[in-house]
């Protein structure tokens, strides 16, 4: 039935135990309702997407939460918290992610998150020791002449349309937020970049796909990141956020 061999990518496949293993949802409850779908899901995407290389099974984590934040969607939420766990992501990064995706999808449903990460916290012992502080003791250092070229066009651009965003944007997410140290810039591109893609926000993802990069996300792990999303946050999302992926790549090749 399924033709994976067949693929012109190489792929490291993982043996049937070990996607089983990864399986987060009621396969035998999936397969009596949609087996092609229960198919798809052990053969395509745990069997191949999830074990393929260009991306860490902790990168795929990390996009998959979210992907699932950024649309609200709270079923199957703490299976993937906990794959993430296993998967390398630490306590800390994990609650860091939903702090910051409250800013870049919204505080209703950063609280489905909270939800979802309480159950998984309170099922292995994970207590407030392991979770960054409200107010860390130090930061992490400022690019100033960057921040200060982005605000100053945010300020032209915007500052008579609602100063209030602009100020807020300033002093909470680019003076505050991304300066947190718990996750890394990295990491909070990477997150930014697939909660945008996942939302359908693709007109704010050209400055956050290249912040990515500058970062240190790479053009592969950019790359398989939108071939990993496709399966969370569908293909037409996706596809609308390929042409802007393109015209960042080439702007950086040139």
């Amino acid at each position: 039935m399924r033709k994976i061999a067949s693929l012109a990518v190489p792929l490291m496949l993982a043996t049937p135990a070990a996607a089983e293993e990864r399986l987060p949802a009621d396969t035998a409850a999936l397969a009596a309702v949609a087996p092609a779908l229960e198919a798809y899901t052990r053969y395509d995407l745990y069997g191949r997407v999830w074990q393929d290389a260009a991306l860490s099974p902790r990168d795929r984590s990390l996009v998959t939460v979210a992907a699932l934040i950024a649309r609200s969607e709270a079923e199957g939420l703490d299976a993937i918290m906990a794959q993430a766990l296993d998967n390398g992501v630490t306590p800390a990064e994990l609650s860091e992610t939903i702090t910051h995706l409250a800013f870049y999808a919204g505080w209703q449903n950063a609280m489905t998150a909270v939800a979802a990460a309480a159950d998984v916290y309170a099922a292995r012992g994970i207590g407030a020791d392991a979770l960054p502080a409200a107010d860390p003791s130090e930061r992490l250092p400022l690019d100033e002449e960057a921040e200060t070229r982005r605000q100053t066009n945010v300020q032209n651009t915007y500052g008579d349309v609602s100063q209030g965003v602009v100020d807020n944007t300033e002093a909470l997410l680019f003076l505050d937020l991304w300066l947190r140290p718990a996750l890394a810039p990295r990491d909070r591109s990477l997150v930014t970049v697939a909660a945008l893609i996942a939302a359908g926000h693709v007109n704010q993802m050209t400055f956050h796909l290249n912040r990515a990069m500058d970062n240190g996300l790479t053009k592969d792990e950019a790359s398989a990141m939108l071939a990993h999303i496709a399966f969370y946050a569908g293909w037409p999302n996706v596809f609308s956020a390929m042409p802007v992926a393109k015209d960042v790549f080439e702007s950086r090749d040139g």
